[in-house]
């Protein structure tokens, strides 16, 4: 299964849709802009919320909560490292690697592939593709994806200014 983000969607206060490879909306995800820490909400086709990403107040490294249904299912922590951005993914047990710069990576289990994030280079505007190996990790996969891109996108406007 494949799912698709546009690159200028990584905004905590945007409002945006997600696509299928039809085309059609999946997802439409929205970002608290007045909130205790940063919110993003992951709702479905009929605006029902599915996820929810929630930032860590008080924290020395990035980390933030997936929840589905209120329930914590995962936590995100970016790791402290010199060169390369690093992530671990506490609660499922699952793992990172390559390159999140280039939005080239893939995320596993005991390493086979949950879902893979490549960019997208023919289409008009920047895409990333999420290539989902089971539907039933598609709204965690999701989750886990769009955490990543907020915080590489919060670091870039953090080094710029």
């Amino acid at each position: 299964m494949k799912l698709y983000i546009k690159q200028k969607v990584f905004s905590w206060g945007a409002k945006f849709t997600v696509k299928d490879e039809a085309g059609n909306d999946r997802y439409f995800v929205e970002g608290e802009v007045f909130s205790l820490g940063k919110k993003l909400h992951i709702l479905d086709s009929g605006r029902n919320e599915v996820a929810l990403i929630q930032q860590k107040l008080f924290s020395f490294l990035p980390r933030y909560f997936v929840y589905v249904n209120n329930v914590e299912i995962a936590e995100i922590v970016k790791e402290f490292s010199f060169f390369r951005p690093r992530y671990s993914i506490e609660g499922l047990g699952w793992e990172i690697e390559g390159d999140f710069w280039s939005h080239n990576y893939a995320i596993t289990r005991d390493g086979k592939p949950i879902v893979t994030i490549s960019k997208e280079w023919m289409t008009w505007g920047d895409s990333y593709e999420l290539d989902i190996a089971d539907p039933r990790d598609e709204i965690v996969a999701l989750a886990v994806v769009l955490t990543i891109d907020c915080v590489l996108a919060a670091q870039a406007a953090a080094s710029s200014t």
